[in-house]
């Protein structure tokens, strides 16, 4: 018998690999489905404003885990001409640094489009890692 008194019936396996955990599914696709950032995000805030003009240059976003700092951060790659390539700061050093700076640069010579570079956990790098952005900040 089952925890409400009904008969257990066949277990339906999910197959994990071609369903993307519940979080990406229920993840906002655009600027308009994010919840609680009215003030930067709304109609005619002014980060939507530079989102929209596609004018938007260094950005820090703030927040506890699990706020929407990645999903604003993807949304704004697909809302402007830029490409979108995250970086965490707790698997890399300087080498990677450079490398995914180097990277960002090459895409620019090569298509002309700028790349958002999204460092999740940037407070992980000691002073000397976070200065290593500053000659492209």
């Amino acid at each position: 018998m089952g925890l409400f008194g009904d008969t257990p019936g066949p277990v339906r396996q999910l197959d994990s690999a071609s369903r993307p955990p519940l979080a990406d599914r229920m993840r906002p696709r655009s600027l308009d489905e994010i919840v609680g950032q009215n003030a930067l995000l709304g109609p005619a805030a002014p980060l939507r404003r530079a989102i929209e003009a596609d004018e938007l240059r260094s950005l820090i976003l703030w927040g506890p885990p699990g706020c929407g700092k990645t999903t604003i951060a993807r949304l704004i790659a697909g809302s402007t001409r830029a490409s979108f390539l995250p970086f965490s700061a707790v698997l890399s050093g300087i080498k990677e640094v450079r490398e995914v700076m180097q990277q960002a640069a090459a895409a620019k010579r090569q298509t002309g489009r700028r790349t958002i570079v999204f460092v999740d956990e940037i407070h992980r790098f000691n002073k000397a890692q976070q200065d290593a952005f500053l000659p492209f900040v």
